[in-house]
């Protein structure tokens, strides 16, 4: 697993996929943040932007190569591993740009009025929950279970825009929370942030698991 996870980073950054959707990331936290403000409104702006961003990247992860070349892995490593390894290749490269996002926020940023543990943790959860459930909408709407083209980017904004908007959704809910703590100082990790970011890990995984089970489908 780790040689195909290799494999598809070192892919990923010869075909230089990995620019448009890292600029876009850094070009907007410039824009949104802020010298002095509360970290968490940063964290909050950081959180809701990997969401897409690492739609984007799942999208550019399992689309890197043709389908003559990603077939010959099949072949060599089975349909599982290899769309697994595409999603984690996806997640790490998602990581990097939230490390490099919270240390933007953390350099930038003033004291929080929840004091400076409960920023730290509230951001790192709300980032945690973003980018996995940016995993879950990217392994949803791309191959094996969206064909490639135009209707799978429409249904990756959709589901973007859900997630994001719907007051039950776990990224709407960690987000809000933030922001909330931002302006008043009052997060409420037990009851918002961490069975928001609890609900994240289960919807990746079942996504995850899903997409694997139908990439074998197709391949059989």
């Amino acid at each position: 697993m780790t040689a195909l996870i290799r494999y598809q980073l070192e892919l990923l950054l010869r075909s230089h996929r990995l620019v448009p959707p890292a600029l876009c990331y850094g070009v907007l936290m410039v824009l949104g943040l802020s010298g002095g403000d509360d970290p968490l409104g940063g964290h909050a702006w950081s959180a809701g932007l990997l969401l897409p961003v690492t739609a984007w990247l799942v999208r550019c992860a399992v689309t890197a190569e043709p389908a003559a070349a990603r077939a010959c892995r099949v072949a060599a490593a089975g349909a599982r591993r290899v769309h697994r390894a595409d999603l984690l290749a996806a997640l790490l490269a998602a990581t990097v740009l939230a490390a490099a996002g919270a240390a933007a926020v953390l350099a930038t940023g003033g004291t929080s009025k929840a004091g400076a543990g409960p920023a730290l943790a509230g951001g790192l959860a709300a980032t945690v929950a973003c980018v996995l459930l940016g995993l879950a909408v990217g392994a949803l709407c791309n191959r094996p279970v969206l064909p490639s083209g135009p209707f799978g980017i429409l249904a990756a904004l959709g589901a973007v825009v859900l997630v994001l908007l719907a007051p039950w959704a776990p990224a709407h809910v960690v987000v809000k929370a933030l922001v909330r703590a931002a302006e008043h100082g009052d997060l409420d990790l037990a009851g918002a942030v961490l069975p928001a970011l609890f609900a994240a890990v289960l919807l990746a995984v079942a996504a995850v698991a899903a997409a694997g089970e139908l990439a074998v489908r197709r391949a059989e």
